[in-house]
């Protein structure tokens, strides 16, 4: 048999092939790079696939913005530290999709890369097979206030949230530019975004001696969302310092919690 008669034979058994099992054979799990255009600029994202994948089931999907050491256009680093090591050191086992965009340097998860993070998240969503009803959003440090506010600006989206090390006034000067706190009110800012989220599950963990954000942040928001009646569980750890993310993703109960919650239909 020739190489071109090899190739057509090959076509052929694919074309009689189920579509779902076509697209179990060209997806390798582990981690792989996808590229989206947002406001007509390239941006690339990763997104990390189980290796029990297969398309024939619905899967639930998580969506990881890292910190502000993790910003760059290299589309590695932000893999390499907090949910994305977490993962590494579980790959045989980790149940879900998880979509990791890279946010671009001076920027943070408000406005264009807020709408990266959102993009990249749907076309996963519908590349993958994952099941809108189980969506998730969890952030550290820089990324733990974008989990705020991605989820204070989209409640009806996400099953559950988890800020590790975050809050949503930033220390002035560090993280954030000035215009980047444009929606959140001077009177009230906690209540404000705790009454966004309204009755989404939601995790907060942070150490109690963290110099870069302080762990009043976590406090005022698990406050502001104990008022209100939310739904939420606080983890304050004594004595740990800003990097709170590396036992916050290695909790035993972590994943069955973030993915034993739904959306209701």
């Amino acid at each position: 048999m020739t190489g071109s008669q090899l190739i057509g034979l090959l076509v052929l058994l694919c074309s009689l092939m189920p579509p779902q099992v076509v697209l179990a054979q060209m997806i390798e799990p582990g981690f792989i790079k996808r590229e989206i255009k947002v406001n007509g600029e390239k941006h690339c994202y990763q997104v990390f696939v189980p290796q029990q994948f297969t398309p024939d089931k619905k899967w639930p999907v998580i969506l990881f913005l890292h910190g502000a050491g993790e910003r760059g256009t290299d589309c590695e680093r932000q893999t390499q530290t907090g949910l994305g090591a977490a993962i590494r050191n579980q790959m045989e086992t980790f149940p879900a999709l998880v979509v990791l965009p890279q946010c671009r340097p001076d920027s943070v998860w408000i406005g264009t890369m807020e709408e990266l993070a959102l993009e990249a998240l749907d076309k996963t969503v519908k590349e993958f097979n994952g099941d809108p009803q189980r969506i998730y959003l969890t952030g550290l440090s820089m990324g733990g206030y974008g989990t705020w506010y991605l989820a204070a600006h989209h409640p009806k989206k996400f099953a559950a949230i988890a800020s590790v090390c975050g809050g949503v006034l930033p220390p002035p000067g560090r993280l954030f530019p000035r215009n980047a706190m444009a929606f959140i009110p001077k009177n009230k800012p906690y209540e404000t975004v705790a009454k966004k989220i309204g009755k989404t599950p939601v995790w907060i963990f942070h150490g109690s001696v963290d110099p870069v954000i302080l762990v009043t942040e976590s406090r005022e928001m698990n406050e502001a969302l104990q008022a209100l009646g939310g739904n939420v569980k606080y983890t304050e750890y004594p004595g740990v310092n800003h990097n709170s993310w590396d036992r916050a993703y290695a909790e035993p109960e972590f994943l069955t919690w973030l993915l034993s919650q739904s959306l209701q239909k």
